[in-house]
């Protein structure tokens, strides 16, 4: 128990991760439901925190679209609430096109202007491959060719 409180006070885990790791360690069902729900209990774990720093670090760090820190965060069993609320607060505003025109312009540079159809669909998967919705990345492919990119942009 003291080391399972030491993880996760040293970094956030989720519901389904402390589960998994009582498993591999060979604890009974019983013991395993009663040390979860008195971590829970103590906030040691709380799936809330957990989906909204993951969310925030993958959109921050990762530089990850939505889609992908959805199917990150379904993948830790963690509920469609909380992974609604976490992506939403963590790629509000501005910042997520942002990011995302970001992302295209450095991959952009890579090929030659004026960008040719091959050329568009490898930028095009980069971008949906990182998790960003199709309407994002056309509209974003649309400003880079009509405008290219400026050095100063970077």
């Amino acid at each position: 128990m003291v080391r399972l409180e030491l993880l996760c006070a040293r970094s956030e885990q989720c519901t389904w991760e402390v589960t998994q790791k009582l498993l591999r360690w060979g604890i009974a069902a019983d013991d395993r439901d009663r040390i979860v729900d008195s971590l829970v209990d103590r906030r040691f774990v709380d799936d809330a925190r957990y989906a909204s720093a993951y969310a925030r670090s993958k959109f921050l760090f990762s530089r990850w679209g939505r889609k992908k820190i959805r199917l990150g965060l379904v993948a830790k069993r963690v509920s469609r609430e909380l992974i609604d609320d976490a992506v939403a607060e963590a790629t509000a505003g501005d910042a997520y096109m942002d990011t995302l025109r970001g992302l295209m312009k450095s991959r952009s540079r890579s090929f030659d202007f004026p960008l040719t159809r091959d050329d568009a669909l490898k930028l095009c998967r980069f971008a949906m491959q990182r998790g960003f919705e199709w309407e994002c990345v056309s509209r974003v492919l649309d400003e880079l060719r009509h405008g290219g990119y400026d050095e100063e942009d970077s």
